[in-house]
């Protein structure tokens, strides 16, 4: 079971509307990311979104073809008042010398 947050600015502003993208096992379905939240995380989510990459092949600058794997993210919405703090920005403070 793979559950990774992806932390990036606009998934960030998401956050903040109660939207969270989680990287998730290919293999995994709507109900079983929701009981992994809800249990790891101890919130209630209100719904959830799958998109699926399908991956491929690209080349690189020098012409040697990589491979891209298969990904599949989940955005979750949970209950209004709950959050996950994994996704809370720290508060930038001025240093006083």
């Amino acid at each position: 079971m793979k559950l990774i947050p992806i932390l990036t600015e606009k998934s960030l502003e998401e956050a903040k509307k109660g939207k969270y993208t989680f990287l998730v096992d290919s293999d995994m379905n709507k109900p079983d990311v929701k009981y992994v939240i809800d249990t790891v995380f101890k919130v209630h989510t209100k719904r959830v979104r799958i998109i699926s990459s399908q991956g491929g092949t690209k080349k690189n600058s020098k012409g040697i073809i990589q491979k891209i794997a298969r990904r599949k993210k989940a955005i979750i919405s949970l209950k209004s008042g709950e959050k996950i703090d994994l996704f809370e920005e720290k508060a930038k403070g001025k240093s006083k010398k």
